[in-house]
């Protein structure tokens, strides 16, 4: 479907906001390789499938490497799910074909099936504070969360931590209903360098994509977050 046939007026518009006003804000910039990590991370959490199919061809053109989108979308699977995921697996892989990118990518992979739970602690001790060394022993769901999360998808290569704790919040943003966890997120966006002023400009290049209030819904959590 060509959506500037059928939909003129419609895509005239929404092509100048998003394509126009969003990226050249005065004050709102963000670099391409991190503008784009955010849009797909927030189309990945807010199942925009088929935008998400238009917006991958041009964030590999000298944006994001293969393997920085893949990482993208295995660390959703800790906070959408795989039934979630699945599509995007399908879609970049499709695209990915498309491109002639080969399949599989470079392995990024650094921790054991016997050190992820204590690799996996340290990571989240190193955004959130030397507390969390311990709090894998509360509950199977810490450990879990500990082990598998962060042991099995921060450790990974590909991505640095703040980049992660980037897409996260992206994750986090875009599927709403997550303020908590957002919040701890933006904290933890903070803790690595990616500080309120950036945050606030990475929901604003994700706008477009996930609409006002989930948009403003993120902006209080960041405000919470600073206080």
């Amino acid at each position: 479907m060509n959506l500037h046939q059928t939909d003129p007026e419609f895509m005239q518009r929404w092509e100048h906001f998003a394509f126009e006003e969003v990226v050249h804000e005065e004050g709102q910039q963000l670099p391409e390789k991190d503008r784009y990590l955010a849009i797909l991370a927030t189309l990945l959490g807010c199942q925009g499938k088929e935008a998400f199919r238009q917006v991958l061809p041009k964030a590999l053109q000298g944006a994001l490497s293969p393997v920085e989108v893949k990482e993208t979308v295995y660390q959703a699977v800790d906070y959408l799910g795989y039934g979630r995921i699945l599509p995007f697996l399908e879609i970049t892989a499709e695209v990915f074909d498309s491109l002639g990118i080969e399949q599989p990518v470079a392995s990024q992979q650094t921790t054991t099936m016997e050190d992820r739970l204590e690799r996996g602690a340290q990571t989240q001790a190193d955004i959130f504070g030397s507390a969390m060394l311990e709090a894998w022993k509360n509950c199977h769901i810490n450990r879990w969360l500990a082990a598998n999360c962060f042991g099995d998808f921060y450790t990974r290569t590909g991505l640095t931590l703040a980049q992660r704790e980037l897409i996260t919040f992206c994750f986090l943003a875009a599927q709403g209903g997550c303020e908590p966890q957002l919040t701890a997120h933006a904290k933890g966006n903070m803790n690595l360098g990616n500080d309120q002023a950036y945050l606030v400009r990475v929901v604003s290049k994700c706008l477009p994509y996930i609409g006002y209030p989930r948009s403003l819904n993120a902006i209080s959590c960041i405000q919470k977050a600073a206080e």
